[in-house]
């Protein structure tokens, strides 16, 4: 049975988390609470993928990774989302697009960490996402340096909010984006994977 869609307020500015999930974990927890106070976001969407086009081998089953990022961030701000799946979309950019299409009273704002920044020249259309959303981008350790010369900060770098002004991303308009630091966990899907403890 399909899920309805949610009511979604005018304006209501909403952070956009996606991934695989693979499992999800409490980094992904922490970085979600670090947006919420950082960027000004009323809430956050993870928005759980079907698949990763830029990784070889495919994820656990997709409900199984529903429910563990159910478990692993209950909070009242935070809504996890199957919503690729139900629209069909595989890539960021055309999943941007049908959110956009399905609730166009909202404003998105586009969630990554430091390390996606690097190869974000590589996603399918990235120049219209960094155009289309604001982008909020959160630093993982060893991540900060190589961040900083992505090919896409480099070519917005004049779009680039200072830290210090990362509450008015949620309300700024496209193209825009904030580089934050924040201590981050030391914890990853793939290290979750190996040692079997999910």
């Amino acid at each position: 049975m399909r899920q309805a869609l949610p009511y979604v307020p005018k304006g209501r500015v909403i952070g956009l988390l996606g991934g695989s999930f693979d499992p999800a974990h409490e980094g992904h927890a922490h970085i979600t609470r670090e947006a919420l106070k950082r960027f000004g976001l009323d809430e956050v969407w993870w928005l759980v993928s079907p698949g990763n086009p830029l990784k070889e081998h495919g994820p656990a089953p997709l409900e199984e990774r529903l429910a563990k990022a159910r478990e692993v961030m209950a909070h009242p701000r935070v809504r996890i989302s199957d919503f690729e799946a139900r629209a069909g979309t595989l890539y960021t950019a055309e999943t941007l697009r049908a959110l956009m299409r399905s609730f166009p009273a909202a404003r998105f704002v586009w969630l990554m960490g430091a390390d996606n920044l690097v190869q974000l020249d590589r996603w399918q259309d990235w120049r219209w996402i960094m155009e289309s959303v604001p982008v909020g981008v959160l630093a993982r350790p060893g991540q900060r340096v190589a961040a900083r010369g992505a090919k896409a900060a480099d070519i917005y770098r004049r779009y680039q909010l200072p830290a210090q002004a990362s509450h008015l991303l949620g309300r700024a308009h496209a193209p825009a984006w904030c580089f934050v630091n924040v201590p981050m966990r030391r914890v990853s899907s793939s290290q979750i994977r190996a040692s079997g403890d999910w």
